[in-house]
């Protein structure tokens, strides 16, 4: 049974959504529940960060639907990109991601919501038309643990992670995944020495010694989200 919008109707203008997710699959799942509804259209799919800028040129969306993790770069610098390109385009994040430790990431970077992929199509469209509607989407939890830290000014249960910048968090994942300092740095397209200053930095951060600590630590924490 579709779900109704309480302002759709046949002269209502179908609002164009843009699915980002490097599989395939995934893509087209998300795009079958999308057309599924009287009010929303899919305008573009893309695997890439680059594919889904140029795609957003040459046809403009009212929502993009990103995943975290792309071929080519990680889903917050895009959202950061499009932020800055297309203002106007509203951001809904849909990963199979931590949304404990990534929600306030993704809304800082420009999202208005985050959804997790084993949810189901109920929040994923819901999830559209409330970002649509100018609103933030979180899960209640989540909702509730961001609006204690805006009235509390602190997260008692933050943790040394959380202290990394997007970027740090970036290096530190490809750490994990078995880059070398050359190969993030041509992802990336930084310098190594830059690079390393980010290598540095993540250690002091989360209390490490060596590069043998930093790499165990890092493949351990991209174990751990593999598993959620």
């Amino acid at each position: 049974m579709k779900s109704q919008s309480p302002d759709s109707s046949p002269m209502t203008a179908r609002k164009r959504v843009m699915i980002v997710d490097d599989h395939p699959l995934v893509r087209q799942g998300i795009a079958t529940l999308v057309v599924q509804e009287p009010d929303l259209e899919v305008s573009a799919e893309a695997a890439s960060a680059a594919e889904a800028l140029q795609a957003m040129e040459q046809s403009p969306a009212d929502v993009a639907l990103v995943d975290l993790t792309l071929k080519d770069s990680s889903g917050l610098e895009l959202i950061k990109d499009m932020r800055i390109r297309f203002p106007k385009v509203q951001i809904l994040v849909l990963s199979m991601r931590d949304e404990g430790f990534y929600a306030e990431r993704v809304l800082r970077a420009g999202a208005r919501g985050y959804v997790t992929k084993e949810e189901g199509r109920y929040r994923i469209i819901e999830g559209i038309r409330k970002v649509l509607a100018g609103q933030i989407y979180l899960s209640e939890k989540m909702a509730t643990k961001v609006m204690g830290k805006i009235v509390g000014g602190v997260d008692p249960a933050g943790t040394s992670m959380d202290e990394l910048t997007d970027r740090e968090l970036e290096v530190f994942e490809m750490i994990g995944k078995g880059l070398a300092t050359r190969e993030i740095a041509g992802k990336l397209s930084i310098s190594s020495k830059t690079v390393d200053s980010h290598r540095e930095h993540i250690k002091q951060k989360l209390q490490l010694e060596t590069a043998a600590d930093l790499v165990k630590h890092a493949i351990q924490w991209v174990q751990c989200q593999k598993t959620i």
